[in-house]
């Protein structure tokens, strides 16, 4: 029997998805008893879970599979015109990985990011709980990157690093740099760490083909998608 075999996990009630409102989502989660293992997490991460908090889950709804599990395979992205310009114009900034923290600058760049960019979403209005319980979880596989620009906060991506690649939980960021493309450059630069890491994939979550703010995951190629139980490549 392999450790993956021992393991319990739980199902919630159906309740109203969160990116397709007339569907009925119902998530699978780890047993949250289960101590917060890399080994098991990577594995995990390899049938399409992710991290919540204190929690490792993964859509099993009845009537729906539109959530998708994508990665980007490091060593063979190339990134396209649009993807080297914004790489160009973020090269002033310096990225530091820390331990994650509650800090006031952090969660006051989590605020106006959430208030002007999320506003329509099921994480607004932001609080000081839902930041904490999110994502300020000091396990020792996760890290904040901080993007700054001469000492100033202008992005945090919130990531997992894992035997098996780079999993990026959530990042926030300056909703007043558009120009930069922070998120996207957030992305960019873990699709780079993960290789300079010798990882084998940065995991983006789930990508959902009728959902327009899922949209920008297949825009990063080749990318994989998890389907029928194996990944496949969309070049």
């Amino acid at each position: 029997m392999t450790e993956l075999a021992r393991l319990k996990f739980y199902a919630t009630q159906p309740h109203p998805c969160s990116y397709l409102p007339e569907e009925q989502a119902t998530t699978l989660f780890l047993d949250p008893s289960q101590p917060m293992d890399v080994d098991v997490y990577a594995e995990l991460s390899e049938m399409g879970f992710r991290r919540s908090g204190d929690h490792l889950y993964r859509p099993h709804c009845q009537r729906c599979n539109a959530c998708v599990p994508a990665r980007i395979p490091a060593d063979q992205f190339i990134p396209n015109r649009q993807q080297k310009r914004i790489l160009k114009r973020n090269a002033d900034l310096t990225v530091i990985a820390v331990r994650p923290a509650f800090t006031e600058e952090y969660y006051a760049l989590y605020v106006r990011y959430i208030e002007q960019r999320h506003a329509d979403g099921d994480m607004y209005p932001p609080s000081r709980d839902q930041f904490s319980t999110f994502l300020v979880r000091d396990l020792p596989f996760s890290r904040f990157y901080e993007f700054r620009l001469n000492g100033a906060l202008k992005a945090v991506a919130v990531t997992d690093v894992l035997p098996n690649g780079l999993s990026a939980v959530y990042t926030f960021y300056d909703p007043d740099e558009e120009r930069r493309s922070l998120g996207r450059y957030a992305i960019l630069w873990q699709i780079g760490e993960t290789a300079r890491l010798g990882l084998q994939a940065v995991y983006l979550g789930y990508w959902i083909k009728n959902c327009r703010k899922m949209n920008y995951k297949t825009q990063y190629r080749p990318i994989e998608l998890f389907v029928n139980q194996r990944w496949v490549t969309l070049s």
